[in-house]
């Protein structure tokens, strides 16, 4: 991945002060792309975007996606040229809480954006960040291509859905004939240093670790595919920069680790234990009457490997490991931004 491209480069970045949202700022931040953030803000105790004080860095906007006003604002006054949409409600669990809430976000957020690139010409080049969950899952043992069908299960995962069927409607309708590339990305569970999201399995093992607590796992036979943060966010990166000067690559891509890194949640959480060492420990905790959540879930990345000469740098456990290092570095009241400029520089180094 050569970051050269963004040196200068005008973009904006929905979702900014996410899990996913913050490492990508820190990246493009120091490749000296003039970023703008859009998004909501942060609510949790912990913020990985406040933590590596990247306010001080970009331009923050507050804003909701929900607001087409605001955003077209933001749009006429950012002028941007590369758009990487990352803004939604993540969690599939909050999703049965709230549906509406999540499809007025991920489903009318869509359209929002993609409206404001209708309407500004500046913009030559779009990333729509999905999920892996926009299949339909019939947890089949081979992983889902990108002419699979759609149907995601849940209100989260159906409403990424519909987000990638209003992408596509939008390019058929609007930008056939204009000089801008679109496409969607699918990306599987990440891990990474900074992620506080609630009902997610490493947050929850670092909580459990400080709070001196065994770890109750829902499920430990389901099977996901699970890669760093930087994998995706890398990806992301690589395909905004590759389709701008070349509008053939635009597209639908699958982004996903090899699949011997498609492990149960159990394995993961063995994982945990091992790179962290003496002071965790868990246990097997079913609910009764949960909410649906797949068995089995992985994605076939033959596509974006053919078309990018993309490949996974980073193993499982190598994922877990910077994930418990980043970690000591936060609870042990180190530089934050410094580790992870560490990670991000190791991670481009690697051949």
């Amino acid at each position: 991945m050569e970051l050269s491209f963004y040196r200068n480069k005008r973009v904006l970045l929905t979702g900014h002060t996410g899990f996913k949202g913050a490492w990508m700022s820190q990246v493009l931040t120091g490749a000296g792309a003039e970023l703008t953030g859009y998004s909501r803000g942060t609510e949790k105790e912990q913020s990985l975007f406040e933590l590596a004080g990247l306010m001080d860095r970009m331009r923050h906007v507050k804003g909701d996606v929900r607001d087409l006003e605001h955003l077209k604002q933001v749009f006429a006054q950012t002028q941007p040229e590369i758009v990487i949409h990352m803004a939604a409600q993540p969690i599939v669990r909050d999703s049965y809480a709230d549906p509406v809430y999540t499809y007025e976000t991920n489903v009318m957020g869509t359209v929002n954006l993609l409206e404001c690139v209708r309407l500004n010409p500046c913009v030559k080049s779009v990333v729509n960040v999905t999920t892996d969950k926009v299949y339909r899952n019939n947890e089949w043992v081979w992983g889902y291509r990108e002419n699979e069908p759609l149907d995601g299960y849940d209100p989260y995962s159906n409403s990424k859905s519909c987000s990638e069927l209003v992408t596509h409607s939008y390019c058929s309708s609007f930008f056939q004939d204009r000089d801008i590339a679109v496409s969607t990305a699918r990306a599987g569970n990440v891990i990474g240093g900074g992620d506080f999201a609630h009902d997610r399995i490493i947050p929850d093992c670092v909580r459990a670790v400080l709070a001196g607590r065994p770890l109750g796992i829902r499920n430990p036979y389901s099977t996901r595919p699970y890669q760093h943060v930087l994998e995706p966010v890398m990806a992301y990166l690589m395909i905004a920069a590759r389709q701008a000067e070349d509008r053939s690559l635009a597209g639908w891509y699958n982004v996903g680790p090899d699949e011997c890194d498609c492990v149960s949640t159990g394995q993961l959480v063995e994982l945990f234990a091992e790179k962290w060492g003496e002071g965790f420990a868990w246990e097997d905790r079913a609910e009764a009457n949960a909410p649906h959540e797949a068995n089995f879930l992985k994605l076939d990345c033959s596509k974006i490997k053919s078309v990018f000469g993309w490949q996974p740098r980073w193993h499982i456990g190598e994922a877990v490991a910077k994930t418990a290092e980043w970690t000591r570095v936060w609870t042990g009241g180190g530089d934050v931004a410094g580790e992870m400029d560490r990670e991000i520089g190791i991670y481009l180094s690697r051949e």
